[in-house]
């Protein structure tokens, strides 16, 4: 290390700060998939924590702006995908609706009624607008599918934002002193 000339410019308190915020944002990433445990929020309020836990050796402003527009795009692309899964399978206005309700409902239940509040949302919503079983299961199936969809979009946004985070610290570790 000190034939390369890092000692001197990284501390150990920045190695491990980023060593910590890392871990913690796992955990953000695992909440993509995992029911109750926020995901990209998680990430950014670690980002604009260890911002003002180390100043100029944190992410910079465009990172932390960058990072909070991937937020926001996670979260809309979630809570639509849901919905447009539903609707390009044949989903009426009732059917969207059943799966935005049958998802939050869902929510309470743990991964079975994360999975199955969507479909069974949708579905009784399409039964009691007058469709049939087939075509109401085919809406709950589309609200399933865009579900997972939304999950995998926002693992993406997830590990975007640790490896922009990443990336911004360390450079702006290497370059602070």
């Amino acid at each position: 290390m000190e034939q390369l000339g890092l000692s001197s410019r990284v501390t150990a308190e920045q190695i491990i700060g980023l060593s910590l915020a890392l871990l913690v944002m796992c955990f953000g990433l695992a909440g993509s998939v995992l029911p109750g445990i926020p995901s990209t929020p998680l990430v950014m309020l670690v980002a604009i924590g260890h911002r003002l836990w180390f100043g100029a050796a944190g992410a910079s402003n465009l990172v932390l702006i960058t990072l909070g527009v991937l937020m926001v795009v996670s979260l809309v692309m979630d809570y639509l995908a849901s919905m447009y899964g539903a609707k390009r399978l044949g989903a009426t206005w009732r059917g969207v609706l059943g799966a935005v309700i049958g998802g939050f409902v869902g929510i309470f239940f743990n991964i079975p009624g994360i999975i199955l509040g969507p479909f069974l949302g949708a579905a009784l919503f399409e039964m009691i607008g007058g469709r049939e079983w087939k075509e109401s299961a085919r809406a709950g199936v589309g609200a399933v599918v865009g579900l997972f969809v939304g999950a995998i979009g926002k693992l993406a946004c997830c590990a975007a934002m640790m490896g922009l985070f990443a990336a911004s610290v360390i450079t702006r570790s290497l370059n602070s002193l």
